[in-house]
Order: C-alpha cells, then sequence, then structure tokens
C-alpha cells in the first residue's frame, strides 16, 4: 500500500519505544487500523483473525499475522522494517503466540485504543498478570503533530475535494434527489484522486439543520438551501473533509443574515489558529461571534477535528481542549448555525499549523454559493 512520502517507519517504531519506557510500560499491541498503518505502513485487514504488531519495549518487534494475509504483509512497508512477520495457521492460537512473543513476565501492556474488545478480553485472559493501558499517551504525541509529508498528502487530499466541490452545481438541480446527488459525489470522490469514499452529507432544506444528515429521497427544491460535506481517503492513506453551503436560486432573507454571521467566525478561527494558542481558544473565536449574534443556540458541536490517516483524531477544537497547537498540528475548522425544522449552513476548511501560523488545506470560495436552478 502506499502511503505518505518519506515516512520514516523505523523511527516511528523508534519513538514509539521511548514513549513506552516514559509510561512504565513493557509493551504495545496493536491491531488493523489508523495506529497500525502510521507504525509500520502496513493496511491491514481488521478480520476475527488476529492481526497484532507486537512491539516489546525492549527485544525485536514482530507482526503477528494470519497465514493466509502474510503475502499482503511482506508486500507491506513491514518488509523493510526490522519487524518479523510471524504467520500462524488455522490450527494455532494467535492470541498465545503473542503471549509467549512477550513471556511470563510482563507487567504493563499498553492496547490501541481501537482494538476490538473481544481481542482486548482474549490478551487478558492469556496474560493475567499483565496489566493492560490504553496506547494513547504513547501514541498521542507521535500522530498529533505531522510530518512535512503528512502535511503535503494531506494539501493533496484537500486539493482533490476542493475539485469535488467545484462541480457541484453539475449535480445540485431543482428536481434531483439527495441520493442521486449523493451518487454524482461518491463518484467524484474517487475520480479526483481518492482511493475510498468516507461520507457524503446533502442536507437539502430542513434537512440541512441536522449536522450529520444521511443523503435522503427529498427532492430539492428552488430556494433550498444545501449543506454538502464530504470526504475520502487517498491512496497514501490520508483523509479529506469538506463543507460547503449552496442555495439554489436566491436564499431567504434569513438565510443570507446568518451566513455573513457564520462566515465572519469561520474566518476568525482560522487567522485566530497558530502556534502557542489552546484548542479551545479557537473554538472561542468562533463562538463568540456566533453567540454575539444571537445564534448560539444553533451552533450544536465543536468547531473542529483533528484529521490524518482518520478523519476525526486529535487534536479536538472544543472547549475544555487546553493543548496548545504547535506546528504540524492538523484539523478542521467549521463552525455551523442549524435552524430546526428550517435550514442550515456549515463551512469547513482543513488548516495546518505552521512555524508562524496556520494554512488552509481547502481552497474553495468559502462564501454562499447561489446556484442557478
Amino acid at each position: 500500500m502506499a502511503t505518505a512520502e518519506h515516512a520514516d517507519f523505523a523511527g516511528r517504531l523508534d519513538r514509539a519505544r521511548d514513549g513506552l519506557a516514559q509510561q512504565g510500560l513493557d509493551a504495545l499491541l496493536v491491531t488493523p487500523g489508523a495506529d497500525l498503518r502510521y507504525l509500520t505502513g502496513y493496511d491491514a485487514i481488521a478480520l476475527e483473525r488476529l492481526t497484532c504488531l507486537v512491539l516489546p519495549a525492549t527485544g525485536a518487534p514482530a507482526l503477528v499475522v494470519p497465514a493466509l494475509e502474510e503475502l499482503a504483509a511482506q508486500a507491506s512497508e513491514v518488509s523493510a522494517l526490522d519487524v518479523e512477520i510471524m504467520p500462524w495457521q488455522e490450527s494455532q492460537d494467535p492470541v498465545a503466540l503473542v503471549a509467549e512473543i512477550l513471556g511470563s513476565g510482563v507487567g504493563a501492556v499498553a492496547l490501541d485504543e481501537r482494538m476490538w474488545a473481544e481481542k482486548v478480553l482474549a490478551f487478558r485472559s492469556a496474560m493475567p498478570r499483565a496489566r493492560q493501558v490504553l496506547a494513547g499517551p504513547v501514541l498521542r504525541r507521535l500522530r498529533i503533530r505531522k510530518s512535512p509529508a503528512e502535511v503535503q498528502a494531506l494539501r493533496s487530499a484537500g486539493a482533490a475535494i476542493d475539485r469535488v466541490h467545484a462541480q457541484m452545481a453539475q449535480w445540485l438541480r431543482v428536481g434531483r434527489t439527495e441520493r442521486a446527488v449523493g451518487a454524482d459525489i461518491a463518484a467524484a470522490i474517487i475520480s479526483e484522486g481518492h482511493a475510498r469514499v468516507d461520507f457524503v452529507i446533502v442536507g437539502s432544506g430542513p434537512n440541512g439543520a441536522s449536522p450529520h444528515a444521511e443523503v435522503s429521497d427529498r427532492v430539492l427544491q428552488a430556494g433550498d438551501t444545501v449543506v454538502v460535506d464530504s470526504g475520502g481517503t487517498t491512496e497514501a492513506g490520508y483523509c479529506s473533509d469538506e463543507t460547503r453551503t449552496y442555495s439554489l436560486g436566491n436564499p431567504p432573507t434569513d438565510v443570507s443574515s446568518y451566513y455573513d454571521v457564520l462566515l465572519r467566525a469561520q474566518m476568525a478561527a482560522c487567522a485566530h489558529a497558530r502556534p502557542g494558542v489552546t484548542a479551545e481558544s479557537v473554538d472561542a473565536a468562533a463562538r463568540d461571534i456566533i453567540a454575539a449574534a444571537g445564534y448560539g443556540r444553533g451552533f450544536l458541536h465543536r468547531t473542529g477535528h483533528g484529521i490524518g490517516l482518520q478523519t476525526h483524531e486529535e487534536p479536538y477544537i472544543v472547549a475544555g481542549n487546553t493543548t496548545v497547537l504547535e506546528p504540524g498540528m492538523t484539523f478542521s475548522i467549521e463552525p455551523g448555525i442549524y435552524l430546526p425544522g428550517r435550514h442550515g449552513a456549515r463551512i469547513e476548511d482543513i488548516v495546518a499549523i505552521t512555524q508562524d501560523g496556520s494554512e488552509r488545506l481547502n481552497l474553495a470560495p468559502r462564501e454562499l454559493s447561489v446556484l442557478p436552478t
């Protein structure tokens, strides 16, 4: 599988080991998901059969894989690392194999935070004396700051989803259903450079007041405001996520009024994002403007979320998060205003914290786009 250019997987494994030492942990166990791909480059399939990276604090790491996945593991970046690929046969117990690799003296094991419960409980049974903890404290500091190559991968993903939004006028037309428009958007996500479609939201009219509205058979009507939020994952493994709001013909007067507030809020939060400020202060930069205009109750969600190998990851741009922003952190800035039963609007860009400010990775126009009916 392709991954971000020049990814230093060996260095990531070494830094994960350093994190284990700092936390006083004996080993890290990572099953298929973003953490495994981040550490090794292997985009493994999550199956009932166990695939697990075994990273001891000291000693050689191993990748335990089902025998039928051995060739896939060998074809990944794992083959270039000092990681032994250990296939297991259908008649073997892979959990017992992991326990054997770690030995009886293991005292504390960190588990990736998205590990299936059945795997967690199986490891607990196989290593009853080992204390299980979440791997977040070990992996968070590694993944929250992106390398220049990772930022470039996100920049490319952002440009790809910009190209999708540039075509929206040909799909958003009176008389079509949200579902039909969503199908066109999904096809374009692939054709414009993604390997996978992650989500498509087409919230028209009153459906736009639900931030995570599913596409429906509602027919687009003249005067509708339409919230379009879509994203995918590129071949390199990095995600896109962008929201723009469109109007089919002239919008209702109240939409025009609160959209101007929303645009000011989104731009203010983007301008505020820079090294040294907190995540919660970026949220406040947007929220305070919306609240002052009387729409505070209509802003239902946090201002943003981190993005990388997952669409949602740290840092979360929300009140109470005192994380200080640093260069390399990447996240969305996406305030919204939603009026139940009527309509809604959201503007979302991905930004990357630079040495002295931030860079927007989505460059599509942010103004309300009025389309012909």
